[in-house]
């Protein structure tokens, strides 16, 4: 396909897209066929912790746990979504498992991850159930968007986020004075992406469609269309530039540490700019405050991207006992029915059966 040909200077998103992101679009498959067959990237990223460092310690961010954490009861808010929630849930049951050093040493780490982080048998999502129940009464919320706002006026201390949300809501406490900061759990993330699909019932065949479609994508991928939607939502493209070294200028821009100052580190990135984390042209000098700053949920670290997982496509089967799980965590908790309830139910079936009883008893 002429879009994907690198050889045509013009076609962006083929010549700029991160090889990381590539690599990973290549290796992920949905019915046998990986995901760049059908899709293109936009903006991709993490999911981890925002939290008040005066009032959480970072190891009590660094682990899914968090959500369940008493000491933290109606102070957090996690996602009202369900691949998201059901994520951090299995990171917090399987917590022991996936930090344990057998586990984490392991050859095939990264595809034992994903098959744990993927678990839809029905024992596992009883488990996921029976813990969301529990975390239902420890936290402040399920929500979508207000976890931002909850943050920066001190609502809650910490909060479930996607990493592009963390850095609108770390840059706008920021403004009020407020310091946050953001962890990735210790037992793994959720990479996400957000991307471009081509549907066959718009396109229907025709050229021209195909073509718009194409060109809308490729005007998406320029370094400077990248850059500008970047500093409008806060996300991060999955466009690193290519040839062009706009997208590392601008993250040089934000965060590289001023000529003299002292408390700095070095922050590798090209894992996501060239291929290899080893790339000298790509290592960012910052201030060492970052290392739980904005720059860390715009652009995690590899170590923190090596213990990553994808959430895969689930069939209609596995989607059937998902939602089945998710309408019993969000509509009904049977635990949290008092015992009053119980003994009102059980007298008005003792009344209905009394009364069926005499009716028979009396029927002519």
């Amino acid at each position: 396909m002429i879009f994907y040909d690198k050889n045509i200077k013009e076609n962006y998103y083929a010549r700029g897209v991160s090889p990381f992101i590539e690599e990973v679009f290549n290796e992920n498959k949905i019915d046998g066929e990986s995901w760049s067959r059908y899709a293109a990237g936009y903006m991709w990223g993490i999911t981890g912790i925002v939290y008040n460092p005066k009032l959480v310690t970072r190891d009590e961010a660094s682990t899914w746990h968090i959500i369940d954490n008493e000491k933290f009861r109606r102070q957090i808010t996690i996602k009202d979504n369900v691949r998201d929630t059901m994520f951090a849930a299995l990171g917090a049951l399987k917590s022991d498992i996936l930090t344990s050093p057998q586990f984490v040493n392991a050859s095939d780490y990264s595809e034992k991850l994903a098959e744990e982080m993927n678990d839809t048998s029905e024992e596992t999502l009883q488990q996921v159930q029976d813990y969301l129940q529990q975390v239902k009464d420890n936290v402040y919320s399920f929500e979508t968007d207000s976890g931002k706002s909850d943050m920066i006026t001190g609502k809650v201390v910490a909060g479930y986020q996607w990493s592009g949300d963390a850095v609108y809501t770390m840059q706008q406490a920021a403004e009020d004075g407020v310091e946050l900061d953001f962890a990735a759990p210790e037992e793994c993330t959720n990479m996400y992406f957000d991307g471009w699909v081509m549907l066959k019932s718009g396109i229907k065949g025709n050229a021209d469609r195909k073509h718009a479609a194409q060109s809308f994508i490729n005007y998406m991928s320029m370094p400077e269309s990248a850059v500008r939607n970047m500093y409008y939502i806060g996300y991060t493209s999955v466009i690193s530039g290519g040839d062009s070294n706009i997208v590392y200028d601008y993250l040089k821009w934000n965060y590289e540490a001023e000529d003299g100052e002292e408390d700095t580190i070095e922050y590798p990135l090209g894992y996501f700019f060239s291929g290899s984390n080893a790339d000298t042209d790509y290592i960012l000098t910052v201030p060492a405050s970052q290392i739980t700053g904005e720059l860390s949920a715009q652009y995690p670290s590899q170590e923190v991207m090596d213990r990553s997982a994808v959430m895969q496509y689930f069939d209609s089967e596995q989607n059937s006992r998902i939602n089945r799980m998710w309408i019993n965590v969000r509509c009904y908790n049977i635990k949290n029915v008092p015992g009053w309830a119980w003994i009102l139910a059980a007298a008005a079936v003792a009344v209905l059966i009394a009364m069926y009883v005499r009716k028979k008893a009396f029927k002519p």
